[in-house]
């Protein structure tokens, strides 16, 4: 990433991406880069413009933000590209499918503009957006949807350690890393480093496939026993 993040924005609606162009374009370090009104422009501007963070939207015409998403970030042209997807979230079933595409977390529509820029520098930072809230939203759509969902990781955590697990559990219940060093008694740089060694074990590009991770393993859940339960 570059001193200038790069944004591509993507909503169907063009008064509100004019909205957020011009908040943008008036933040120093940031600059717009291109605008798409569905997911098929969106797929090609990424190619061609190779931003640092797409502010996506989910509901859109022809190709929705979800499979705009997943072509980003699952093609090597784009692999680097961040994904930031906008959301009203209490309308939007979405989400979990968004970040399972490879989205590095969410904002809401509604958001102040202070919460807008932020999230974009966030996540354009190689972070992930996941409110505590949200990831408990999260975990309930995910397991009260019918029948096993589809498993991400191969095996039931293969490689982890008790440790690593234990953090992985924080992670998915929205903890910073400056709340999981408080809650485990360890130092931040080592919480650093069993993130890193999780990312690289779960084959994980950002916090936010962590949690999805988390979900899908068992290691939370949204009711019953256990450490993990909510």
């Amino acid at each position: 990433m570059t001193d200038t993040t790069r944004v591509l924005l993507v909503d169907d609606q063009v008064l509100l991406r004019g909205s957020f162009r011009i908040l943008v374009e008036n933040e120093p370090g940031l600059t717009a880069v291109g605008e798409a009104g569905d997911g098929a422009e969106a797929v090609e501007l990424a190619r061609l413009n190779r931003p640092d963070l797409v502010l996506m939207d989910i509901r859109m015409p022809g190709m929705d933000g979800i499979e705009a998403t997943r072509r980003i970030c699952g093609s090597p042209e784009t692999a680097g590209v961040r994904v930031l997807i906008l959301t009203t979230f209490d309308l939007d079933e979405y989400v979990y499918a968004a970040l399972r595409a490879g989205a590095s977390g969410f904002l809401l529509k509604d958001a102040p503009p202070a919460e807008v820029l932020a999230a974009i520098r966030v996540v354009a930072a190689g972070d992930s957006l996941l409110a505590p809230s949200v990831t408990r939203r999260l975990i309930e759509d995910f397991t009260s949807r019918p029948g096993p969902a589809p498993a991400r990781v191969p095996a039931p955590l293969t490689g982890v350690t008790e440790r690593e697990r234990e953090v992985l559990e924080l992670i998915a219940r929205g903890l910073s890393n400056a709340e999981i060093t408080a809650r485990l008694h360890l130092s931040m740089g080592t919480v650093k480093t069993h993130i890193g060694r999780l990312l690289a074990k779960l084959a994980a590009r950002d916090r936010a496939q962590l949690v999805i991770a988390a979900y899908e393993s068992g290691v939370v859940s949204a009711s019953g026993g256990g450490p993990g339960a909510y």
